[in-house]
């Protein structure tokens, strides 16, 4: 199956959908025939000026139905229940609350809706050297309603992005040279700007492999934050896996110990 039709494997084009932050490339754009709302952080326009010069098509850029400011995705569109799909790729890792992000998603979803995910796979990116997500910073996250990263998460991230080769994001068997992204001191000066200024980055918050993701859905669900639940799943491709959750899905289907042994031996890579 090629990427796109993993992504798009649930998804009728033809009952309304939304695609969340799709920026320069949409999944299911507009032209292509899919009845989709897009909701991005910046207008149309906006996006065009941010990537002008990036080397990206600019014609991809779709225009942007809802300008996302801050508000919960059904205050935004105004539409709950409504949606039979939604897509958002590379987008969860960013959230500050990954549970806030979940539950606006499926609140703007019919009961049969499907929320298909797109999400790196630590082993394959510049988060190569931070540990895998625990479920007690995504509770925190969530009771603390972050709205921006924390001080943690931002030192975290800064005092261990890295590349291969030069790359951010690389695929199974690279064996390039791995390197630090930041010098000696961007760790306290970005916790400082956030302490002093509440300045938001846009860093990940939140890193996986697929079955620790996988595994990170069903206790969610079990904990009663979430309904969703897995509806299938495709694994790594390149720096990414896929994954689609619905109300109605069956769930991990695995044994939990057999679980974090599996997630074990996928850090072992």
């Amino acid at each position: 199956m090629t990427r796109e039709e993993k992504i798009l494997s649930h998804i009728n084009k033809e009952k309304p959908g939304i695609e969340i932050g799709p920026s320069h490339a949409p999944l299911a754009p507009k032209k292509a025939g899919f009845d989709v709302h897009i909701i991005d952080h910046m207008t149309r326009e906006q996006l065009i000026e941010k990537y002008t010069g990036h080397g990206v098509n600019l014609d991809n850029i779709e225009e942007v139905d809802f300008v996302w400011k801050g508000q919960s995705y059904a205050e935004l569109t105004n539409r709950p229940g409504y949606y039979h799909w939604a897509i958002a790729s590379h987008v969860i890792e960013h959230t500050p609350d990954l549970i806030g992000f979940l539950q606006q998603c499926e609140e703007i979803l019919t009961e049969e809706g499907i929320l298909s995910l797109v999400v790196p796979d630590i082993r394959y990116h510049f988060d190569y050297f931070r540990p895998v997500t625990g479920i007690s910073k995504v509770i925190d996250a969530y009771y603390q309603k972050h709205t921006i990263h924390s001080a943690g998460t931002v030192a975290e991230y800064t005092l261990n992005v890295c590349t291969r080769g030069g790359q951010i994001a690389w695929h199974e068997g690279a064996d390039a040279e791995l390197s630090l992204l930041y010098p000696a001191g961007a760790a306290y000066e970005h916790m400082q700007r956030v302490l002093q200024q509440n300045e938001y980055f846009d860093f990940h918050a939140w890193s996986f492999t697929p079955t620790s993701f996988r595994l990170m859905i069903q206790d969610l669900n079990d904990l009663k934050f979430i309904s969703l639940k897995e509806v299938s799943w495709f694994p790594t491709t390149g720096c990414e896996f896929y994954i689609n959750l619905g109300k109605k899905g069956h769930g991990f289907p695995g044994k939990r110990l057999d679980a974090l042994k599996e997630i074990k031996a996928e850090l072992s890579v």
